[in-house]
């Protein structure tokens, strides 16, 4: 009980720092420029899985053109519904951070697994042994799989079968110090990734 109140005072604190400090400068830049160069909303609203199975509503940033197969089909390289803004939000990860407003509502943790669509919950739990227990847990914007390489496009079934390893493997051993080092991983990942479009741009 005590962990589980620690962490979720870490998540309301680092949601609100976040929302308050940071969040108003990167909508100022980013919703202009989801707004004017595509039709349709600023934010992209998706039900997914959260903790005991709850389905909730989790916010992203659009970076796609509206279309009918978004609630089953995962965006894939070179995907053509994907913007040419979201392109550079989904790479530099951007497109995850209203998710924070997820975290401060209570559906989302800042670490843990990550929430997957309605559909792919179904297609998963049936394939995947041990899937459902990463719902034990509230899901994260970052977690142990994303900063072990484990982010994007699920290929085959060997590919999430490795991400709830991770996942089960972080519910197993949650700490804060945990949570901690995922963070800071994660903050390096986000940061080197900036760069690495920067250099490629020169």
């Amino acid at each position: 009980m005590v962990s589980k109140i620690v962490k979720r005072l870490f998540d309301i604190f680092a949601s609100a720092v976040f929302l308050i400090g940071v969040f108003p400068a990167i909508f100022i830049l980013v919703a202009p420029v989801i707004k004017f160069t595509s039709p349709g909303p600023v934010f992209f609203r998706q039900k997914r899985t959260g903790l005991r199975d709850r389905v909730f509503i989790c916010y992203k940033f659009r970076t796609m053109f509206i279309n009918a197969e978004c609630d089953r089909k995962q965006a894939t390289v070179n995907d053509i519904r994907v913007t040419k803004p979201g392109l550079l939000l989904r790479k530099s990860f951007i497109d995850e951070f209203p998710q924070f407003w997820n975290v401060l509502k209570g559906d989302m943790s800042v670490i843990g697994p990550r929430p997957h669509m309605l559909y792919h919950t179904e297609l998963f739990s049936k394939s995947v042994a041990g899937y459902n227990r990463r719902h034990d847990m509230r899901p994260g914007i970052t977690g142990l799989a994303q900063v072990n390489g484990y982010i994007g496009e699920i290929k085959t079934t060997e590919d999430i079968a490795k991400r709830v390893k991770y996942d089960l493997e972080y519910i197993d051993s949650w700490s804060l110090a945990l949570d901690i080092k995922i963070l800071i991983k994660s903050v390096r990942i986000f940061f080197k990734t900036l760069l690495k479009g920067r250099s490629h741009e020169k």
